[in-house]
């Protein structure tokens, strides 16, 4: 590959960042790490499967590129100036239920206590 070194490097397409607050883990009833908001990047390519040993790969480096922020404006602002295009999903909050442990043994229950 003589004379290759003198190319320039040009990105023939744009990486596509999305934007989000990660939900709350599945395996913790606490809301820690789901207050930040985060920038991905959507491969760029579908992952490959190695014919010798099974596991999955990629060639994309942008793959592992994880970078968090307080607010979702600082977040904006960092891919506005950095060129970066995105796409922006904003969260779904859950609904608050307000929950009492009398309310297990209350009179007017709708479904009987069972034991």
């Amino acid at each position: 590959m003589a004379g290759s070194q003198n190319l320039p490097i040009t990105r023939d397409f744009a990486m596509l960042a999305r934007i989000y607050r990660p939900a709350k883990t599945a395996m913790q009833s606490g809301k820690a790490k789901s207050r930040d908001w985060r920038l991905e990047f959507e491969p760029a390519s579908a992952r490959t499967i190695d014919p010798l040993m099974g596991w999955t790969g990629s060639s994309d480096m942008n793959g592992q590129v994880r970078l968090t922020f307080d607010s979702k404006e600082e977040a904006v602002a960092y891919a506005e100036r950095h060129g970066i295009p995105f796409r922006l999903h904003e969260p779904h909050e859950a609904p608050t239920i307000i929950k009492a442990y009398a309310d297990n043994f209350a009179t007017n229950r709708k479904q009987p206590w069972t034991h």
